[in-house]
């Protein structure tokens, strides 16, 4: 939600850091959809933006020093104008399939989607920043459609690229990242990897709420992490990658920032009795294992596929 200005660079010569995290792609003003919801750009205010950057650096410091952070990267993931991605397969994607990146459904140009509302099969030529392993852009990826995108029950936005796998593999030696189809498990360790602040977030997945109630919009079934991953503006739409299967689990998009009770950026949880909590400060994401079933030979979207249990329109 908070975008990089020049104060920015200011705020990291205070903080005084010895790297400066990358600003995002030059900003398309019609993809500034997501300025004020979950974990993406926020074009407010100055203070937000400083206070965004010097976490960023002192995080950024920290897995510097500290050695049990497991070697960064960030080969395929994307960064957005307004977000953080990255380019996808399913286990049952093949090399000459086009490709496919993954964000979420509050990142798209198109604004976000309302309760209930389901895009699907919408021309795009969105474009993406591809990132190497050392977090360095080497090349441009453009959409050719939005394929998918919601923000009901789940908040993920798919896009179908103008590439192949194939392609991709030949002009960047870049991999897409893998789609697990199985329900991740509490406890394991995972990486959040923004394309947007080309930075990584490790920690792991503390439980999952029930329901995950955001002012208009309720998800499913949400990952929540623990505290150690402290998700920042900008990094809406990043994989959730499990560090032992190098497999993409969930896709980040929100987290408490007030402390207040059910509205906008500042989620709660509703267990099954309808129980309400707040947990301040702590961030979540959207679980993917779900999204391979809805799609077929040439990662052609069927969304009355057996197995398919995303929203329809």
């Amino acid at each position: 939600m908070r975008k990089p200005l020049g104060a920015a660079l200011l705020a990291l010569a205070i903080a005084g850091a010895g790297a400066v995290p990358a600003v995002a792609a030059p900003v398309d003003p019609a993809a500034d959809s997501a300025a004020s919801f979950g974990k993406s750009v926020d074009t407010g205010s100055v203070t937000s933006v400083v206070n965004d950057t010097v976490a960023a650096t002192a995080d950024t410091l920290g897995q510097v020093l500290n050695r049990k952070v497991r070697a960064v990267n960030f080969a395929g993931t994307v960064s957005l104008s307004n977000c953080s991605g990255s380019v996808v397969r399913f286990p049952d994607s093949e090399d000459n399939d086009p490709a496919l990146v993954m964000s979420n459904g509050h990142c798209l140009e198109t604004g976000m989607p309302g309760p209930g509302q389901v895009v699907v099969d919408r021309a795009s030529s969105r474009t993406f920043g591809l990132l190497n392993a050392s977090g360095n852009r080497v090349g441009t990826l453009r959409a050719s459609k939005i394929a998918y995108g919601t923000m009901t029950d789940t908040d993920v936005a798919i896009y179908q690229l103008t590439t192949t796998y194939a392609q991709i593999k030949r002009s960047y030696n870049i991999n897409a990242l893998t789609v697990a189809d199985t329900h991740p498990v509490a406890g394991t360790a995972i990486t959040v990897a923004s394309g947007y602040w080309k930075r990584l977030y490790n920690c792991n997945i503390d439980g999952f709420a029930h329901r995950l109630k955001e002012g208009d919009w309720t998800f499913k079934d949400s990952v929540r992490y623990t505290s150690a991953c402290n998700t920042i503006g900008g990094t809406s739409g990043s994989p959730v990658i499990d560090q032992a299967t190098n497999k993409v689990v969930a896709v980040n998009n929100t987290g408490n920032e007030d402390g207040q009770r059910c509205t906008v950026n500042n989620p709660c949880e509703v267990d099954e009795n309808g129980e309400v909590t707040v947990r301040q400060g702590i961030n979540y994401a959207q679980q993917t294992y779900q999204i391979p079933a809805c799609f077929g030979i040439d990662n052609k979207l069927d969304l009355s596929a057996a197995g398919c249990v995303l929203p329809k329109p």
